[in-house]
């Protein structure tokens, strides 16, 4: 797996390749967590080129929106695939976080 990070005004944009299971989402959580404390409000899981999450994918989600709520901020998920996008709808999370098609319109509903 390979994370890119870019920044968008007070946004964090999170670029993911590979997959994110139980093997990657200790490093993906860190990695995340060190870019952010560098003054973000929101982030933007960018899934485009994410081939596969479990489970573990799904809490390491759930606590990257915790840390943006905390600090005012929110979380959305773009270019997940069909296959990400069943995933993330039977974890229910949609309840509480968004998915759009491209980054412009993630940032905008933000």
């Amino acid at each position: 797996m390979s994370i890119d990070f870019k920044k968008q005004n007070d946004t964090l944009i999170v670029k993911v390749k590979g997959e994110l299971d139980h093997h990657t989402s200790d490093m993906f959580k860190e990695s995340i967590n060190n870019e952010y404390q560098k003054g973000y409000k929101n982030i933007i899981l960018d899934f485009k080129h994410l081939n596969f999450m479990d489970s573990s994918g799904i809490g390491m989600i759930l606590g990257r929106y915790k840390m943006a709520k905390e600090n005012n901020g929110t979380l959305a998920i773009v270019g997940a695939n069909s296959q990400l996008l069943k995933v993330i709808e039977l974890s229910g999370i949609l309840r509480v976080i968004n998915c759009y098609d491209k980054i412009d319109d993630a940032i905008n509903n933000l």
